[in-house]
């Protein structure tokens, strides 16, 4: 179980820090446009997306990946609950 725990952490911190790492990439001129940040942009935006639909910027500011960060947070601990009751 301490495993699947494990394997669970592992994969939602990946991918924490790919969104992290994708939103930085903004402010590096070419970065995004690399072939790293286009492999990052395609795992990474289908989940921003949906937090850009409902939040919009403020001015030349984008708080929508602050919020899927949180949410990302949020869910993972769900799933730890989930998990701990199921198994």
């Amino acid at each position: 179980m301490s495993t699947l725990y494990t394997i669970i952490n592992i994969a939602f911190q990946v991918y924490f820090w790919l969104i992290f790492f994708y939103v930085l990439s903004s402010w590096i001129p070419g970065l995004r446009e690399s072939s790293i940040g286009v492999a990052i942009g395609r795992i990474v935006e289908p989940y921003l997306s949906i937090f850009r639909r409902f939040i919009p910027p403020i001015g030349f500011i984008d708080i929508s990946p602050v919020v899927a960060l949180i949410a990302l947070q949020f869910i993972q601990q769900g799933l730890f609950v989930v998990l701990r009751m199921i198994l």
